[in-house]
């Protein structure tokens, strides 16, 4: 049952208390009032049964609200054994009360009931429907007035209850039990037990009815609606939860994934608890699929870090053992030696898988310390040695002044007499500190390249084989060129241009050849 129907019958209830206190007080006045007879006299209001007839839509009443707030419920008679006359006569005598005035009911609500009922002076009041009077109560000890009011109130509570129906339902209020208080409202109408245009209540009934049914369907309909939306907002969640697990586990974000996963599970949380219902089939399928993806989630992700776990411990022994032997060679005074093993374990730690970040780090710092202790340990020794070896850099500094004062190169023998000595004395002068070894260097050396490249120049004039090829091509050009001038003088002598201009041509490029051969003959001479 709804807000509004618990509200609606509460109002009703309350009506018919306050119907039934009224009922008592106006019964019990007429009673202290009557004549002292020989048998009781029943005063209350008293309901036949309704006779039925046929339906007939009549006009619609203007029944006014107010009035059947304010209407008391019939009361119902209670049947009780007739007193004796003695013991009647022997009833102290009551004093007289004041009967209290019935409800008013206003002119307009009476001309409306006097056109489908009326009341006689015993109190009976008649319902006339369809053209046929039908007995609905009595009201004793009251003006016919009040008594038709009376049962006239009775059905404006009926169109109280229709009215606020209609509103109901013209504002889409929720349709349950809506039909329930139509059906509930047709038997009271039923009972014909009140005065009013019955079948225009009954049509107005009608018409709410198909109205509820309307409602009933839209409502249905909007309900689809959103259990579609949701039923697709949960076929979402299943399908990004399974397209999370079907991920490849080498390369899926873990982090990221696994909190988007509880995300998910979070929201089907909330959905199952605040959504629409789905059917229980359609729930029951939709969470297999889902938790069947967190399950397989689950697994990769423990198969993942166990196998984690497993390569950074291979990852973390082998670096220990890089550790330890980079530790012995850190005491090593065997400098060339210690560097190259450092290299080479250098190259190692690199091409062994990485453990743990943490791990990592801490190995690292470990590895590193052992090649600090060794290259500080070099470093110091260098410097020392450099000490040691600053007398000897300003002895070739020397040397290498002097072997530079023999550029250029004029006389051969005797720069090359002069460059030994000059070596001579370099052997002896010993080592130089490192950082000065390249510069020292390189100033002898260029001297020594410049005496070698006399050495070949030299070579290359006074070689033999040389000679001959160059007296050789000299024979050959002079002879080409003797047969050219004769062609040319030919030619000139013909008269033919074309062929003096090739004669001529061809004897100039000999020519130019000889003259380099000649020039080159000169400087091996």
């Amino acid at each position: 049952m709804t807000d509004s129907q618990k509200s609606d019958e509460t109002a009703v209830v309350a009506n018919e208390e306050a119907a039934g206190q009224t009922g008592e007080a106006e019964a019990a006045a007429p009673e202290a009032s009557a004549p002292e007879t020989d048998a009781p006299v029943d005063d209350a209001p008293v309901e036949t049964a309704p006779v039925e007839a046929a339906p007939e839509p009549q006009a619609a009443p203007s029944a006014e609200a107010p009035a059947a707030e304010e209407a008391p419920a019939a009361p119902r008679p209670t049947p009780s054994a007739a007193p004796s006359p003695a013991a009647f006569a022997a009833r102290p005598k009551a004093p007289a009360a004041v009967v209290p005035a019935a409800p008013a009911v206003s002119s307009a609500s009476l001309a409306e009931a006097a056109k489908w009922g009326r009341a006689e002076g015993d109190g009976h009041v008649f319902l006339t429907l369809d053209g046929e009077e039908i007995a609905v109560g009595q009201y004793p000890g009251v003006s016919p007035d009040e008594a038709l009011g009376y049962f006239a109130r009775k059905f404006d509570d009926i169109i109280a209850q229709v009215v606020l129906l209609e509103h109901r339902v013209e504002s889409k209020a929720p349709a349950t039990d809506m039909q329930k208080t139509v059906t509930h409202l047709r038997e009271q109408l039923a009972e014909r037990n009140m005065v009013g245009d019955i079948r225009s209540a009954e049509t107005r009934l009608d018409t709410l009815s198909a109205q509820i049914v309307e409602l009933e369907k839209t409502e249905k309909a909007a309900h689809e609606a959103v259990r579609a939306s949701e039923l697709a907002a949960r076929e979402d969640i299943v399908a990004e939860a399974e397209s999370i697990a079907g991920q490849d586990p080498a390369h899926i974000q873990w982090k990221t994934s696994s909190a988007r996963m509880n995300e998910l599970f979070e929201t089907w949380k909330t959905a199952q608890k605040s959504g629409v219902r789905l059917g229980r089939s359609n729930e029951d399928a939709l969470w297999k699929r889902f938790r069947s993806a967190r399950t397989v989630f689950d697994r990769h992700r423990r198969a993942y870090f166990s196998q984690l776990d497993s390569n950074n411990s291979a990852a973390k022994s082998a670096k220990e053992a890089l550790i330890a032997e980079a530790e012995a060679l850190s005491s090593s005074t065997d400098w060339g030696y210690a560097a190259g093993e450092y290299r080479r374990l250098m190259d190692q730690w690199k091409a062994t898988p990485r453990a743990s970040r943490k791990d990592d780090d801490a190995l690292w710092g470990r590895f590193r310390a052992a090649q600090d202790v060794f290259f500080s340990n070099r470093q110091a020794a260098n410097d020392q040695i450099d000490q040691e070896y600053t007398a000897n850099l300003a002895v070739k500094e020397q040397l290498v002044t002097e072997a530079q004062a023999l550029l250029p190169i004029n006389d051969l023998n005797s720069a090359k007499k002069a460059l030994q000595s000059i070596r001579d004395r370099w052997e002896d002068a010993g080592k130089v500190p490192r950082a000065d070894m390249g510069r020292i260097e390189a100033g002898l050396r260029k001297v020594e390249d410049a005496v070698r490249e006399a050495e070949e120049e030299k070579w290359r004039r006074s070689n033999p084989e040389t000679k001959a090829r160059t007296n050789s091509a000299l024979s050959q050009l002079e002879t080409a060129i003797a047969g050219l001038k004769e062609d040319l003088e030919k030619a000139e002598k013909a008269g033919d241009q074309r062929r003096i201009k090739t004669a001529r041509e061809a004897l100039e490029a000999r020519q130019a050849w000889l003259d380099q051969i000649q020039r080159s003959a000169s400087d091996l001479a």
